[in-house]
């Protein structure tokens, strides 16, 4: 039996997704504060998703784009017009950071196949079809760390599997350094 896989990463999820949300409310509240001064609407997107086993969930983000913006990929995002708070929290992965609520909550995990929208059909029949798609959904996974929004759908699919099929807590926590570095990273110089 799979201790890890079948009980250690849910409770590790639960308890690091509460001390993190704690450790992080100052810069939560700083975020919802600028969202709401800087660019008027809601501050949290609540958006449909693809979970575990093909279920549907609502994820929470702080909303970076316009009022009203449709269901787009984020290979997409470059077609629109963000306001320099939705920049920043794009760019700092800080619209992600509601996510850790939806952890809580066990719609999703720390590390697992990123969720996608409901119109990304062929990624989905994808990893129906390769396994990914009976674990739950992460913040962060192994095609996030190898350049996600550069490859393609297939390629993703195929980390997404590769990811399933060893789920392990030396891997969850490699990938998890590896998102920690990746955001320390400076932005791309156009």
């Amino acid at each position: 039996m799979d201790i890890y896989r079948i009980y250690l990463k849910r409770v590790i999820d639960l308890i690091a997704s509460v001390m993190v949300a704690l450790l992080l409310s100052p810069l939560l509240f700083l975020v919802a504060i600028l969202i709401k001064t800087f660019d008027s609407g809601p501050i949290i997107f609540k958006h449909r998703r693809v979970g575990k086993g093909g279920e549907g969930f609502d994820i929470y983000k702080f909303r970076s784009m316009p009022v009203n913006t449709g269901d787009i990929s984020s290979d997409m995002i470059g077609n629109i017009e963000l306001s320099w708070i939705g920049k920043l929290i794009r760019r700092t992965n800080i619209d992600e950071l509601p996510q850790l609520f939806n952890i809580a909550k066990g719609d999703m995990s720390i590390v697992g196949p990123r969720p996608p929208i409901l119109n990304q059909y062929e990624l989905i029949e994808l990893r129906r079809a390769n396994g990914a798609l009976y674990c739950k959904p992460g913040l962060t996974g192994l095609a996030q760390v190898k350049s996600y929004d550069g490859m393609t759908v297939a390629r993703k699919a195929a980390y997404d599997a590769e990811y399933a099929s060893h789920i392990t807590l030396k891997n969850d926590m490699l990938i998890v350094l590896k998102t920690v570095a990746y955001l320390f990273k400076p932005p791309p110089k156009y």
